[in-house]
């Protein structure tokens, strides 16, 4: 809970990521609150107020699982609109001649992006292009965490990928900021 909050305010496209962990923990504890509250829970160093805080942000994150059914796999619903509302606005942006540092970077980004949809998104249910780059993002930092070798032409992609969504994820908080104007 604490985690997030702060990603969430400082940078969105980290935010989703470290949901999409999070909904991976919660899988691997079998959404079960006593195994959360013994493996995750109890590291956080916080007072017995804060302490229920986020026992009540977990639970509240499993009902939600239950209830879309995304106990073994998919996204909470709270995860597929931060993926929608940076869609619009990544649409936004690439429309509008205001922001040409915007529209140059995902021009530089989709030949990585046609490449990976070309590779995995063969199904009905394809990833939209930002989606695209999250999962690849979320690939490799699993690949990272089990310390398997990454090839040097994907660190490239990942690289302009991370690139892309980090300047997402700044015009992201100038518009929530109303910092911006996209009419």
């Amino acid at each position: 809970m604490i985690i997030a909050q702060q990603k969430r305010r400082e940078n969105i496209a980290e935010y989703l990521l470290y949901m999409w962990q999070v909904e991976d923990m919660m899988r691997a504890c079998n959404l079960d609150i006593d195994i959360i509250e013994r493996s995750i829970i109890s590291r956080y160093n916080v007072d017995g107020a804060v302490h229920a805080k986020i026992r009540d942000w977990w639970e509240g994150l499993i009902k939600m699982m239950e209830l879309e059914n995304v106990k073994e796999t998919g996204h909470l619903q709270i995860n597929k609109n931060v993926i929608i509302r940076l869609t619009d606005l990544h649409l936004a942006l690439v429309k509008n001649e205001k922001y040409p540092d915007y529209g140059a970077d995902y021009y530089r980004t989709l030949p990585y992006i046609v490449e990976l949809r070309a590779k995995y998104d063969n199904t009905e249910d394809a990833a939209g292009e930002l989606e695209t780059c999250f999962n690849a993002l979320y690939g490799m930092l699993m690949l990272k965490l089990q310390g398997k070798e990454i090839s040097s032409g994907t660190q490239v992609a990942m690289s302009q990928i991370a690139h892309f969504l980090g300047l997402l994820s700044a015009y992201y908080i100038k518009h929530e900021a109303e910092e911006i104007e996209l009419d």
